[in-house]
């Protein structure tokens, strides 16, 4: 297309002073314009029709890529970061061959790429960050797809997706939360069921009347009937704290980590009635206050 113009253009003013036009020029232009415009029409047809035999063919190596990694039992994570970035640069190759089939000069596009990439790469530092970060990420694993995560800035949920700038969770109540690869690969972060086996540890308080052993007993009883709590592991019930109003006591046992949350709230919910059971009370907190009365 540009060559066409610089014909036509070369044309028009070939032999001509500055500012002067031949009418017989004129004249032949206008003659040939219809063939040089139903010439550019069937390039920008042609364009698109190649447009859309490249979407497709994006899509099939896409498809190919991901059932190669599905084969080699490749991590969730790095299929989705994979697949980002190939369909990146394919879709950036696929715009570059059209451009050029259009008759842009290759080495011009090139030099203005370097140019805006260069602009691009100081203006979108950040996103650069995330890039690398999703990298390191992928390369380092301190956590995979599935994951319970809690990051520094105090959000948490299960991861659902790593993409080349931002990794996906999935919170509890099922909101999506969408968070920056390089502050979760540059800042600390919890991964929560990255193990097998989850402690759970559930704070009692009892009133300083009640017979400590008789709770130590009976919660200790409810810890070994419980189906969810692994009794393998150790298995504890003591005194953590003699507080103001209450002696504290502390239940502690170990979970798998998928049975941890019904586990801890049947516990929770089965300690109050194990203690209602045992006749033991759990106090409310209370404030002795003593007033003396001056003499007048």
């Amino acid at each position: 297309m540009q060559e066409i113009v610089t014909d036509i253009v070369h044309e028009i003013t070939e032999g001509s002073p500055v500012g002067e036009v031949k009418p017989d020029v004129i004249k032949q232009f206008l003659e040939e314009l219809p063939q040089k415009a139903l010439g550019i029409g069937i390039r920008i047809v042609l364009a698109f029709l190649f447009f859309l035999l490249g979407v497709q063919i994006i899509k099939m190596i896409r498809k190919i890529t991901r059932k190669s990694m599905q084969r080699a039992k490749a991590d969730k994570g790095v299929m989705g970061f994979v697949d980002s970035f190939v369909k990146s640069v394919l879709y950036l190759l696929l715009l570059f061959l059209i451009a050029a089939s259009l008759g842009v000069d290759a080495a011009g596009i090139v030099a203005v790429i370097g140019s805006v990439g260069v602009a691009i790469g100081l203006a979108v530092q950040g996103s650069l960050s995330n890039l690398a970060g999703g990298v390191l990420l992928l390369i380092l694993r301190p956590f995979t797809v599935g994951d319970y995560i809690i990051s520094e800035s105090g959000h948490e949920g299960t991861v659902e997706e790593v993409q080349m700038f931002y990794t996906k969770l999935v919170t509890i109540d099922n909101r999506v939360v969408v968070l920056p690869n390089g502050n979760l690969s540059n800042h600390s972060l919890i991964n929560v069921t990255v193990a097998d086996m989850r402690r759970l540890d559930i704070p009692v308080s009892v009133s300083y009347d009640s017979d400590l052993r008789l709770a130590k007993t009976v919660l200790g009883r409810l810890l070994e009937k419980d189906e969810a709590v692994r009794q393998d592991r150790e298995i504890r019930v003591f005194v953590s704290e003699l507080a103001d109003s209450c002696v504290r006591l502390n239940v502690r046992c170990w979970l798998d980590k998928e049975d941890y949350w019904e586990g801890k709230w049947r516990l929770t919910e089965n300690i109050k009635y194990t203690l209602d059971e045992a006749g033991i009370a759990i106090p409310f907190p209370q404030l002795d206050v003593h007033l003396r009365k001056e003499k007048a």
